[in-house]
This record gives C-alpha cells, structure tokens and sequence, in this order.
C-alpha cells in the first residue's frame, strides 16, 4: 500500500465520479448555517500536476477530466465539478488537477473543518504543503484506524471520505469493518466509500458484506467504460454512500447517463445506481 502513488491516476474516470459526488455531498452539508467537519482517510498529496512524470506514464487523466475539459452543455453536477478544476488552473491548458483534500477546502466555511489523513512518507509532505489553513489538520497516520477515534465530530455534522488504493486485498474486508464501526459511533454522519472494479467477484463480496452489516439507507453509484473483464485493470469504479443527500440519487442517475456517453467506450460502458440498503 505504501508504494501507491495516487498521481497515475489523478483526473481519470474514478476521479470524476468520486469527485462529483463528494462536490454533491459537501454542497448539501454547507446549505445550513450549523457547522460540518469533512475527514478524509486517505487524501494523497492533495494536487497533482498532470505535466508530471506520474501523470504522463499513462496518461489515465485524458478519458477523465480531459473529456470534459472544454465540454457544453454538460449536466449541473459535471458543470460545478469541471469549474472548480479550472480554478486551479491559469490558463486554458489542463496543468493542474486538484485531489479531494483542496476541492474539500473550496466548501469551508469559517466554522467547518477538514482532517485529512495519509501514510506515505513522501505524500504527507506534499499534502502539508499545499492545505496550510487554520481550519485544517493533516494527520500522518492510518486513516481507517484513527478516523474512527474523531467521531463522532463535535459538530455532529458531517461527511467521511474513505478512499484507500485496494492494492492491498485485505482492504474489501477493512473498509467494511471500518465503516461499521465508524457508523455505531457517528450514526447521523454521511459516509462516501470509493471502490474500484478490477475484480467483481471481490465487488459483489464488498457489496454483500454492506448489505449484511445491518447498516440503513445505503446507495450505490457505478460509473464503468468498459465490460468486466478478468485481464489486469480497472474498468469501473462506484462510490457507496451511507446517508446521502435525498435528491443525491435522481441527479446522479441522470449524471451518469451523460459521462457514460462522454467516457464509456461504445456498448461496453454502463451505470449503475442502486438501493443497498432502505432507511
């Protein structure tokens, strides 16, 4: 797990789903006056430069943000996501792609907070660098394991971002029992779970173990370009939400219609959007 480097993949089709879904969630937490807290269990370096070394070796970010870069006409959601990328860059040109932790910040209200977690001893460095803000703190430390002694928050608002590589197998069983756990001591919060489609039979056991975990109101959303395939590489992605938005769904669905058009590989690409778990 250690030697993942987010960069290879920063801005590709995972990253659009994920990102527009944490912008949804994030847009619904900052519509009350009440404070919110954000924790990310795995945030990376928190910026990427898509002129990198890392980002060029497979250029992943051109079937991602790149589509969309100069796009009309685009649904609200795919609108306000591709906008705030471009904050961050100067120009025309896509140079710059920002990772959770700084498209977090963009919704921080003076109140709010944002606990940002990474183990990667080059990464946690480059994170410190680019979230220096009062209303921010960056741990270096197992973002499963110590997210859970922050909850709940005392806001009692608020969302938990869960985002780790999958590199290491063990990580379909910990996130679930995290989650769990997570959920038993902060049963209000929202919670955003990433995951990625290299394997389905270790998907269908993810999403099986979510079912049986007794937790309510659970909704999924798959974003995939290309057919399941048992060949190396990831062919979908989806988030797993607990306690979502309530008009979360409807716009998603009608989202994903659109990026499967403008990023899925012509009748090999699909969407899901399903009911895991009822309130």
């Amino acid at each position: 797990m250690l030697s993942y480097r987010h960069s290879f993949h920063a801005g590709n089709f995972a990253d659009v789903l994920k990102h527009i879904i944490l912008i949804k969630i994030l847009e619904h937490l900052a519509k009350k006056d009440k404070p919110f807290c954000c924790i990310d269990t795995h945030a990376g370096p928190g910026d990427y430069k898509l002129n990198s070394e890392f980002a060029l070796k497979n250029k992943e970010f051109e079937n991602g943000i790149g589509r969309l870069w100069h796009c009309s006409n685009m649904p609200e959601p795919v609108a306000t996501y591709v906008n705030i990328v471009k904050q961050f860059n100067s120009t025309e040109q896509l140079i710059d792609y920002p990772g959770s932790p700084l498209i977090a910040k963009q919704f921080l209200r003076a109140n709010d907070r944002l606990l940002l977690h990474e183990l990667h001893s080059t990464e946690i460095q480059l994170l410190k660098a680019v979230v220096k803000d009062k209303r921010i703190k960056v741990f270096h430390n197992d973002g499963l394991k110590h997210s859970l002694g922050l909850l709940p928050p005392k806001e009692h608002r608020g969302l938990v971002l869960i985002d780790p590589s999958y590199e290491v197998k063990s990580d379909y069983q910990s996130v679930v029992e995290s989650l769990i756990q997570m959920v038993k001591r902060f049963a209000i919060g929202t919670y955003a779970l990433w995951y990625p489609v290299v394997d389905r039979k270790r998907n269908k056991q993810l999403e099986q173990a979510i079912k049986n975990s007794g937790i309510k109101n659970i909704l999924l959303f798959e974003l995939g370009i290309n057919a399941d395939t048992e060949e190396h590489g990831m062919t979908a992605s989806g988030m797993i939400v607990v306690n979502p938005p309530w008009t979360l769904a409807e716009e998603m669905k009608q989202t994903l219609v659109w990026l499967v058009d403008k990023l899925g590989n012509e009748g090999l690409s699909h969407y899901r959007v399903e009911i895991l778990a009822s309130e």
